[in-house]
């Protein structure tokens, strides 16, 4: 029985998510279907570009073996993003119970007389994951937007900072009867100020034109400026 209907090996193509300036692994499976012991190698066109661990093995009966291949940071991409890079995966039945130490360059020759199986794997460059979209922070993915309430049933005051407010109007209030009444009174004051002011220049005159005459007033006129600048007086305190 040939180790081609022993092995089993997945995927048979080797896909890396190709960035620049970024080191990118992938991993293929080698399965021994078999109840015999086989010997594996693994071998690149481009043995400095990748690094293969394990790249040589022995798989015990109904085992597999996870091997990694990487490929090391590229400077710039190749034109189109073609690769022409291949692998090559050797097997062989070997002797049970062999080891890591048991495995030569020779049990790969077919020039021994081994019967060596030989399966190529092409490399194939495709464009890296897009990452997930981001979600606005504080808000579910799918579900519209919504007030929500807290625990005494008013809107929490978080929401407020996701709403824009637009800016109140300036406007003129009407006057109440009290500001009217006040208005009206201190213009009626102002005016009473003013009347007070003119008849105390008028009797200023009237007191030095009484002065010049008769030498000073009578007791009957100053009775009357007395009067007059109390009525005044209490006009202006109202």
């Amino acid at each position: 029985m040939s180790t081609e209907e022993l092995v089993v090996i997945e995927p048979l193509e080797l896909q890396f998510p190709f960035e620049i300036k970024k080191q990118i692994s992938c991993s293929l499976h080698i399965t021994n279907k078999s109840d015999e012991y086989i010997a594996f190698k693994v071998k690149t066109t481009s043995p400095k570009k990748y690094c293969v661990r394990p790249n040589t093995g022995i798989l015990r009966p109904q085992s597999t073996c996870d091997v990694v291949v990487t490929m090391q940071a590229q400077r710039e991409a190749p034109p189109d993003m073609q690769c022409k890079d291949k692998f090559l995966i050797q097997s062989v039945i070997t002797n049970q119970g062999a080891t890591l130490k048991d495995i030569t360059q020779e049990m790969f020759s077919k020039e021994s007389g081994n019967t060596v199986n030989e399966v190529r794997l092409r490399v194939v460059y495709v464009s890296p994951p897009q990452p997930p979209s981001p979600v606005p922070e504080g808000s579910e993915e799918g579900s519209s937007p919504r007030h929500s309430l807290s625990e005494n049933g008013n809107i929490a005051s978080s929401e407020f900072t996701t709403e824009r407010l637009a800016p109140a109007v300036e406007g003129k209030e009407e006057p109440t009867e009290g500001v009217a009444l006040l208005s009206k009174l201190n213009a009626e004051k102002n005016k009473a100020i003013q009347q007070n002011n003119k008849l105390h220049q008028e009797l200023e005159l009237l007191r030095r034109e009484r002065s010049k005459r008769r030498g000073g007033f009578s007791f009957i006129f100053v009775l009357i400026i007395a009067l007059l600048g109390i009525v005044l007086g209490y006009l202006v305190k109202s």
